[in-house]
Parts: structure tokens; C-alpha cells; sequence
């Protein structure tokens, strides 16, 4: 593509989105907003069973192009308003699309690019990976997902915290905080996450959704409208490809072989 800010591959099943403008640290403006929200919707489909999210370079995602901010000047507010509108757009889909989304970070994400990382839904970092949230630093609120994913992965009073301190985490604190679900070397992390992507394409890509968007709901529904969604989503399962494979496959004591489908 054209001004070309991420690369999209798509192989066995497996989708690999690979910010790459490292010469300003993978920052997003309308351009790579844009195509990532093109790269969602690439993904939102049966021939993609899980998703990688990766970038070049030794940031991860510096969040928002903050020179192309102060450029802006008196017109900032809709130079925001068309960054987010497609970036947003992204995240809501890779939210809730049936395959997995599984983020590599290494070096830093901060800010948006925190919240881009955090909305994945197995986040893997390197050992020299760093998180730092930073909106108030420069005068802003958050955007990106942070104050929806961040808070479920490590509460509000952690979050707050961040926000209003704007410490920079290592990879073993983000850990232990539970920001990322994996620390691994950063020699490997790229192979780590293509492999855990494998794994998970070879899975019930269609069950996986219905998990992503039960979790959604799971902490704005009352009780009873939540058991009416997991009972409407088992069913739906239940007349699957996949979920009749499933039971089969226990029933004779043989690993299952999912087809993925919807």
C-alpha cells in the first residue's frame, strides 16, 4: 500500500499486522490508523484463525504522533478526532472478531500504544520491553482502549496510578501487575508469539469469539441478562462444526480437529 505505515501477512491461518515506522517510533497518525483499522477488517473473517500484532524496530508503539500534534496547532481536536475514529474502530473489532489476538511487545509501548497492547487478548513481552502511559505528561486523557483494557488487566486504583504518576513499568513489574500475560526473551519473542498463534489457530476459532465477547459483558451486565448470554452462546456452539467435532473427539478419547468456521 501506498505511505505504507504496517505490513499485513496472512499464512495457515494465521495473520501477522507489523507496525512499521520505527524511524518515529511507530507512531500512529491518520495514516497508520487508517490501515490498521483496513487490517482489522482483514481479519474479521473465517480464513483468519488467529492474529499477530507485532512492530519493527525498539519501540513497540510510541502511541500518537505528537509532532504531528504540535504542528496542529488550533486544529489539534480534529486532527485527534481522525486518528481516532479508525484506530477505535480497530480495537472494537480485534475486541470482538472470533480469532485471538495475540500481542508482541518489544522495547516500548506508551501511551496509545500501551492501550493498543493491553487490548489484546494474550500479551506477550520481551524481557526489555517497558510500559508507560504519559497522557498527563503532555497535557492529554487517555484514548486507544487504556481506560477499558487497562483497568480489567490490573484494577482502577493500579491504573490511576499510572495516569497520574506516569512511571515507566519494566517487563517483570507489568507481569506481576498482570498488564502482560507472558515475559519471554527478546530473541525469542517473535517466534514465541508465532508459535502461540499456531496453537491458537488450530482451535475453536468460532468458541474463541463467543469467550471475547462474553468477557466484554462480564463486568457491565447483571447477573441474570449475563447467564442469558452464556446460554444463548453455548447453543449457538452447540450447533457448530467445531462443537459437535469437540464432543465427538472426547467421547473417543482423541485429540479434536477444528475446522474453524463459523
Amino acid at each position: 500500500m501506498n505511505d505504507e505505515r504496517l505490513r499485513f501477512d496472512l499464512h495457515d491461518g494465521v495473520a501477522t499486522i507489523t507496525l512499521c515506522r520505527p524511524d518515529l517510533a511507530n507512531s500512529i497518525g491518520v495514516a497508520m490508523a487508517t490501515q490498521l483499522h483496513d487490517a482489522a477488517t482483514r481479519c474479521d473473517c473465517d480464513q483468519v484463525r488467529a492474529v499477530v500484532l507485532q512492530a519493527e524496530g525498539p519501540m513497540f508503539c510510541a502511541g500518537g504522533d505528537v509532532k504531528a500534534f504540535g504542528n496542529a496547532e488550533e486544529t489539534l481536536p480534529a486532527l485527534l478526532r481522525e486518528i481516532l475514529d479508525p484506530l477505535h474502530a480497530a480495537i472494537a473489532i480485534f475486541a470482538r472478531m472470533n480469532a485471538p489476538l495475540v500481542v508482541a511487545v518489544g522495547g516500548t509501548a506508551a501511551g496509545g500504544g500501551l492501550g493498543l497492547a493491553c487490548s489484546g487478548d494474550y500479551v506477550l513481552a520481551a524481557d526489555t520491553a517497558r510500559f508507560a502511559i504519559a497522557y498527563t505528561r503532555i497535557g492529554l486523557t487517555p484514548d486507544a482502549s487504556t481506560t477499558w483494557f487497562v483497568p480489567r488487566r490490573i484494577g482502577v486504583a493500579r491504573t490511576r496510578y499510572l495516569l497520574l504518576r506516569n512511571p515507566v513499568l519494566d517487563a517483570a513489574t507489568a507481569l506481576q501487575w498482570g498488564l502482560v500475560d507472558q515475559v519471554v526473551a527478546a530473541a525469542d519473542l517473535v517466534e514465541e508469539a508465532a508459535n502461540l498463534a499456531r496453537e491458537l489457530a488450530a482451535g475453536p476459532t468460532a468458541a474463541f469469539g463467543g469467550v471475547k465477547r462474553l468477557l466484554l459483558e462480564t463486568l457491565r451486565s447483571d447477573m441474570e441478562t449475563h447467564l442469558a448470554l452464556e446460554a444463548e452462546t453455548i447453543c449457538a456452539m452447540g450447533a457448530t462444526a467445531d462443537g459437535k467435532e469437540g464432543i465427538r473427539a472426547f467421547l473417543e478419547r482423541r485429540p479434536p480437529r477444528f475446522g474453524g468456521v463459523r
